[in-house]
């Protein structure tokens, strides 16, 4: 299962290790999941995780916050953006994660702001879930094998 993850899902791993966004990471990185990102969207990632805000409600230090980051950074797979849909979206980070996940085929876009990717990432075909549904359908999988 190939997936994209929101910005907003890899800050909820950082800051709820036990939640539905770092099981999401625990998947990826028992090779049961493929995390998908250009180069541009995990910049973003970078910067957004070692935002102040972040660092204190983490309650983790900006050491931790990079090794989580370089932790990630070896469970994506990259994605070469061959193609640029801009503007499809309102907010230009958003646009780097529909980008990653069409270019990158993947199954499903995971993000808690479903509402900033429709009805772009539907034109699409782009499954968009929220993390507790990637995680359900990531059992299915199991189940199925």
């Amino acid at each position: 299962m190939k997936l994209v993850l929101d910005t907003d899902v890899i800050v909820a791993a950082m800051r709820s290790p036990k939640g539905a966004s770092a099981a999401l990471l625990l998947a990826a990185d028992a090779g049961e999941v493929e995390l998908l990102a250009t180069v541009p969207l995990y910049i973003e990632y970078e910067a957004v995780c070692t935002r102040a805000e972040h660092i204190l409600a983490s309650g983790v230090t900006l050491e931790e916050v990079e090794q989580f980051l370089d932790g990630l950074a070896d469970l994506i797979s990259p994605v070469e953006p061959w193609f640029l849909w801009r503007p499809q979206l309102r907010d230009t980070g958003d646009e780097l994660v529909l980008e990653a996940a069409i270019n990158g085929r993947a199954d499903s876009l995971v993000t808690f702001n479903r509402a900033d990717y429709r009805p772009a990432a539907t034109s699409f075909g782009m499954p968009i879930l929220l993390p507790r549904e990637a995680l359900q359908a990531l059992r299915n999988v199991r189940r199925s094998q």
